[in-house]
């Protein structure tokens, strides 16, 4: 059940009409949320709702003997734990890459995991689960008593499929609380919902015809067009991506719910570390949180040459994170690379805000480059295999980059130019479209053209996100 489709539509007219009709009783709330939460699961394959329930039933559990116990006890019972998510994760996400590979190697048929399929959503909650027995362990949050919130916290289907991934000091305390809904709050979140629904089917599902003709038939085209399908797939992933967490932060607040921000306008981004710090926030906090900051503390002895270690071992996990290829390992290499300057020179946590309405000749210098090391990377996170990703950079770095060009429309051009302006007139604010401030005028007639533009360019027919797959 994608969110661009008149079953979600219908589903969530359903869901919020009975939800707020019980506002003054949370236990009946909560319970519908998550009867909810599980036909919204259930609708793709409902065969893995016996997973999620007890997944979150196991963690439920264990969170309790997490912080019962102490010493040994409690370093046994948080490992047990962690094996348990961790392992679900792998063998349904890894497990198959790594038989195969050693298939491969010794040259053996393989017939064990061609009916593995990877469980919807699969990555995200369990990367919930992990970090509320990591919040428990380090006395940042204690275990759960109330069942029903913990398990619409696992389930939550605003972003089940694709995050954001909230950790339990978010969440948890806004299930187990009255929630408020108001005609400003939702009027707002109505807003970033049509800037989601604008983001995926006008300006993401129509660059996606172009860069799967390009990256497919790369042999055939010059290097220029490549390099061109490079910054097309940028803005289609950006489009996709952080057009469905509009879309389910916008669901989640029209139910009275606040999640962790994921996007914060990454395409202004003056350098690496900015853009990571606005690109998947959930993520990469995440990561920052639980990887990175262990690490650093692990290898503080080592000066600039631990700092480096630990951030290239970390984006070496996120790219493993999004699946098992050897083409987004290196894509996670390559981005903490990125970071080596910025680490020797000592400009790691600079941040550098644009301050005019229009960017200096030295701030759009540094979000071109930023968004071409961006590019350049993303070849690797597109291509199927190592054969294709080199094949792309082979054609990039030959002399057919100085052609102009194929498969260039204004249309889509057009599409784009909008997306950015739409962002940049409210990179200060908290989303896309939070233009409340404007005269209403100017409002209605944005809501108009959005509209328009959805209904006279969406493409439909792909309802699917990028993100789904990891």
């Amino acid at each position: 059940m994608q969110f661009i489709s008149i079953a979600f539509s219908l589903f969530f007219a359903v869901t919020f009409g009975l939800y707020w009709l019980f506002n003054k009783d949370l236990k009946i709330q909560n319970i519908l949320l998550l009867i909810s939460s599980y036909i919204f699961y259930g609708f793709w394959d409902w065969r893995f709702l016996a997973l999620l329930i007890g997944s979150s039933a196991i963690a439920y559990y264990l969170g309790f003997k997490i912080g019962e116990n102490q010493g040994r006890k409690r370093k046994l019972y948080l490992n047990l734990g962690l094996i348990l998510a961790i392992g679900t994760l792998f063998y349904f996400k890894y497990f198959g890459f790594f038989i195969d590979s050693f298939a491969g190697l010794f040259k053996i048929k393989n017939t064990i995991t061609l009916n593995i399929i990877l469980p919807l959503g699969i990555s995200f909650y369990t990367f919930r689960i992990v970090s509320y027995f990591l919040d428990i362990k380090n006395n940042k949050l204690k275990p759960e008593t109330d069942a029903l919130a913990f398990f619409n916290y696992i389930a939550f289907f605003p972003s089940m499929t694709s995050g954001p991934i909230d950790k339990g000091g978010l969440l948890l305390p806004q299930l187990k609380k009255e929630r408020i809904f108001t005609a400003e709050s939702g009027a707002d979140a109505a807003r970033q919902i049509l800037l989601g629904a604008f983001k995926k089917v006008v300006v993401a599902n129509s660059i996606s015809p172009i860069t799967q003709g390009i990256f497919q038939n790369y042999e055939h085209l010059s290097g220029s067009t490549v390099a061109f399908g490079a910054i097309l797939f940028l803005f289609e992933l950006y489009a996709d991506f952080s057009g469905y967490s509009d879309m389910a932060v916008g669901f989640a607040r029209l139910l009275g719910f606040k999640n962790t921000k994921n996007f914060a306008f990454p395409l202004f981004a003056q350098n690496i570390a900015e853009y990571w710090r606005k690109w998947h926030i959930s993520l990469t906090s995440w990561l920052t949180e639980y990887v990175f900051t262990p690490l650093v503390i692990q290898f503080r002895d080592y000066g600039k040459k631990g700092l480096i270690a630990a951030i290239i071992l970390n984006f070496v996990l996120i790219g493993a994170w999004h699946g098992p290829r050897f083409t987004f390992v290196l894509f996670g290499l390559l981005h903490g690379i990125y970071y080596i300057p910025l680490i020797i020179k000592d400009k790691l946590n600079k941040k550098k805000k644009i301050s005019g309405a229009i960017p200096t000749f030295g701030e759009l210098g540094n979000i071109l480059l930023t968004m071409l090391m961006v590019c350049f990377a993303l070849i690797l996170f597109a291509a199927p295999d190592l054969k294709s990703a080199f094949g792309m950079y082979g054609k990039i770095f030959s002399l057919s980059i100085f052609t102009v060009p194929q498969f260039i429309k204004i249309k889509i051009i057009g599409f784009i130019g909008i997306l950015i302006l739409i962002d940049w007139l409210n990179k200060d604010y908290e989303h896309g479209l939070a233009v409340a401030r404007l005269n209403p005028l100017i409002r209605r007639s944005l809501y108009v053209f959005l509209i328009l533009m959805i209904m006279y360019f969406g493409a439909f027919s792909n309802g699917s996100y990028i993100y789904e797959q990891f």
